[in-house]
């Protein structure tokens, strides 16, 4: 004998049931077979509807039930059933109008009278599937499930009165000839024959009391999935089939929200240790899930990691509680007496609170239970009204092994935390089969996806980017990222999506990661990026490993990365502004940084591609120190004085240097000597010094007329009608053998930028081009100071910095 089940989602469609059929089919060629049926997907629903609009008078109840008329007709039509099946069908829809006009008349929608109205999903699935029989030369019977499940009168959830319902199904099965019996799940009756269900999913119930009675050598249930997975696939894009499992660890997925499998379905088989296997309907080659009395924790000691959402998190607190005998006792009988289901539950040690996990529909109920319970208490002001948390889930991570497995917990919390997901509530039993944390509801997909990641995932490293400004650097930056996919991810196990794109104007987002071959178009076509609704956006997606990449100037961009930091998002910026102002902000940013465990970088903020930032922290944290800085730290500069000569003015060779991208479209930044100042003012704050941009000593090269320009054409003017200052300076240093560089200081301390005539004999004098260099002497570079110099500005090298920085993040 065999025992198959199949859920509403297997036969939702009149294609879907032919193909229940073809298995049902070969199941029962060569051995006999009961299939049991769920209503048709949706049905069950459609059903409650139905009634609950009946008992408020509700007359669109007659609209629901000729939906549900309508939905079995164009099936039975389409699995081309005789005249007389679909004059037997219109008899059963007619029972159901009797009874929703009953209800209608006397207002009486009772749970005896709900396990009537919802009986007939699958009283019409099982007599439309049975009925295919014309078109098979094999012997088919319907049974109705009600004449042989017995159970008490707990209506909509009643309990099965296990030996008489055992012994009326091997009776039944030990006389009855044909080879395939189509039986309809869920319902059941009394003793008395009154119409009982066993709870929503007890399809997979009634097939396991089948299972159990006639002792079959395995249980097939199947479904639209191709088993339990290791997380719900809807939301884990990386889940997959468990192959085996336990019958204990499967219990625990189904009570913590794995809809595969009923949670009391197991229990009658793990009596008898008849396996499970979970097949998919519409993939039936694929393996499936067989659960067994056999854990297998030895190959991984988690098997999955599973929730529930729309959880209520429930605080009994008080002085009045420690030490007393009883008061869980009372909590527990409280909620008992108004039918609440306790998830989870905790207690400190300190006995000073209680806490306990409920359905969010039952909040109100089990509050006002509790609270009434300790009404006196509450009033001598010994114990706390009851508090109440809403929008919750629990998440759980679960698997025989972890009992013998050491750092499991220590895992799963330090994940979550490093991914700014606060855990609200924790609870572990002794078995140490599960460990259950309660978060905020918003939190439960990015915390699975972590999980997921940490205990079932080849550890490949995601990182999400969020990147404002996509002008020239930005545009490189993307190419970069492109180019190097590949590569990263053969090599260095890393995945770098771009998610969110944003300039001035528009916004685009693409949780999944948005295409790089023409992301110009679609952010052309994206959100308009008004008021705060990127930073919204970001923090509604909640994606793990999430990183804000700053390629702009914008002081107001700047100001926000605080906000950044707090909600775990990582922050990569080439923008100086945020390092350079007011040191307070500097030393909040790196704090925030530190508190909640999420980076803050900034390498190209000095240097563009060049490691001077990462090597200035190297020598710091490995016990050096800092004592003077000598550097040529704007490549712009450093382009315009080598290009400037008694052949080219200086008025033509700055024009140049923007035309070409060097300095920014208003080059008084980058001739102000203030971008520099910047630059060393960072250096100084990370070798140790409190430093505020006013404290620089900034030795202006230009013009009376330059300094005191108010636009950029007045001061690109200046530059022709004051060439002859400009060539004082350079015929200076001529005449000293001497090369002019734009130097920043930093000694004992004080810091200072200006231009500086350099000797042959100086490192800076062969410095060409737009290349950079540093000079660092420390207390152990004292007479050679350490040496960094390249091309310190640019598109590419910029890009190249930040990409830099990003790949560095995997390590964390």
């Amino acid at each position: 004998m065999k025992v198959l089940k199949f859920g509403g989602s297997s036969v939702a469609t009149a294609d879907s049931i032919k193909k229940v059929w073809n298995i049902a089919i070969e199941a029962a060629k060569n051995d006999k077979a009961i299939i049991v049926v769920s209503a048709f997907g949706g049905v069950t629903d459609l059903l409650q509807r139905a009634g609950e609009q009946a008992n408020l008078k509700d007359e669109t109840y007659l609209k629901t039930l000729s939906l549900i008329s309508e939905r079995h007709h164009a099936e039975a039509t389409q699995l081309k059933l005789s005249d007389t099946a679909i004059n037997h069908l219109e008899d059963l829809l007619e029972q159901l109008k009797n009874i929703l006009q009953g209800i209608y008349l006397i207002n009486e929608f009772s749970d005896k009278t709900i396990d009537k109205v919802l009986s007939y999903g699958e009283l019409l699935s099982a007599f439309l599937i049975s009925e295919m029989s014309n078109i098979q030369d094999i012997s088919v019977s319907f049974k109705d499930s009600r004449e042989l499940l017995k159970t008490d009168v707990n209506f909509t959830r009643a309990d099965i009165l296990q030996p008489t319902t055992d012994t009326l199904i091997q009776e039944y099965f030990r006389s009855d000839i044909s080879q395939l019996t189509i039986m309809p799940g869920f319902i059941s009756s009394t003793v008395k024959g009154e119409t009982t269900t066993l709870g929503r999913g007890g399809s997979d119930y009634t097939a396991a009391i089948l299972a159990a009675a006639l002792d079959v050598k395995i249980l097939e249930i199947w479904t639209d999935v191709s088993g339990m997975y290791t997380a719900n696939p809807k939301l884990v894009a990386q889940a997959y089939a468990i192959p085996e499992i336990s019958y204990h660890e499967a219990m625990e997925l189904s009570h913590f929200g794995a809809k595969v499998l009923y949670p009391p379905t197991i229990v009658p088989l793990l009596q008898k240790n008849i396996p499970i296997m979970i097949k998919n309907t519409f993939e039936p080659l694929e393996g499936g899930t067989l659960i067994t009395d056999s854990s297998h924790s030895k190959k991984k000691p988690v098997k999955g990691i599973t929730h529930l959402s729309n959880i209520a998190l429930l605080t009994l607190e008080g002085n009045g509680m420690v030490g007393i005998p009883g008061i869980s006792k009372r909590l527990f009988e409280a909620l008992s007496a108004v039918k609440v289901n306790i998830i989870l539950i905790t207690q400190a040690s300190s006995e000073h609170s209680i806490c306990v996990a409920v359905d969010a529909v039952d909040t109100e109920r089990a509050s006002t239970a509790i609270d009434t319970m300790f009404k006196y208490e509450i009033a001598s002001q010994e114990l706390q009204p009851t508090i109440v948390e809403h929008d919750l889930a629990i998440i759980a991570v679960i698997g025989d092994g972890m009992k013998n497995h050491q750092g499991i917990s220590g895992d799963m919390f330090s994940v979550l935390g490093n991914n700014n997901v606060n855990i609200r509530a924790i609870a572990q039993g002794a078995s140490e089969r599960n460990i259950s944390a309660v978060i905020a509801k918003k939190d439960v997909t990015k915390a699975l996806n972590v999980l997921h990641y940490r205990f079932f995932e080849k550890q490949i490293k995601t990182i999400n980017l969020f990147i404002v400004g996509v002008g020239n650097v930005g545009a490189r930056l993307l190419a970069q990222i492109a180019q190097q996919q590949a590569y990263l991810l053969a090599h260095l196990m890393l995945k770098i999506n771009v998610v969110g794109l944003s300039n001035s104007r528009k916004m685009l987002f693409d949780s999944n990661g948005i295409s790089l071959d023409n992301w110009q178009e679609q952010l052309d076509n994206g959100q308009s990026n008004k008021d705060d609704a990127w930073f919204k956006s970001i923090c509604e997606l909640n994606l793990a490993t999430s990183v804000f990449v700053d390629i702009t100037a914008n002081d107001t961009v700047a100001a926000g990365y605080g906000r950044y930091l707090k909600q775990s998002i990582a922050v990569v910026a080439c923008n100086k502004i945020a390092s350079s102002n007011n040191f307070s902000n500097y030393k909040e940013l790196k704090e925030l940084s530190k508190k909640y465990h999420t980076p803050y970088l900034f390498e190209t903020n000095v240097g563009a591609g060049l490691p001077v930032i990462n090597t200035l922290n190297n020598l710091i944290n490995s016990g050096d120190q800092v004592t003077e800085i000598q550097a040529v730290l704007s490549g712009s500069l450093n382009f315009i004085f080598n290009n400037f000569n008694k052949e080219r003015s200086f008025y033509d060779v700055v024009l140049q240097a923007q035309q070409e991208g060097y300095t920014e479209p208003d080059p008084r930044i980058d001739l102000s000597g203030v971008d520099v100042a910047r630059k060393i003012v960072i250096l100084a704050r990370e070798s140790g010094y409190e430093i505020e941009m006013d404290e620089i000593e900034n030795k202006s090269f230009l013009s009376n007329s330059g300094n005191n320009a108010d636009s950029v054409p007045q001061f690109l003017a200046t530059l022709k009608t004051d060439a002859a200052h400009y060539e004082a300076l350079f015929n200076k240093a001529e005449g000293n053998s001497s090369r002019l560089k734009y130097v920043a200081s930093l000694k004992n301390g004080k810091a200072s930028v200006g231009l500086q005539e350099i000797p042959k004999s100086h490192p800076f004098y062969n410095l060409d081009g737009k290349d950079n260099i540093v000079l660092f002497y420390t207390n152990r570079y004292v007479d050679q100071p350490l040496i960094i110099k390249g091309a310190g500005a640019g598109a590419d090298v910029t890009a190249s910095g930040l990409f830099g920085d990003i790949i560095s993040l995997k390590n964390v």
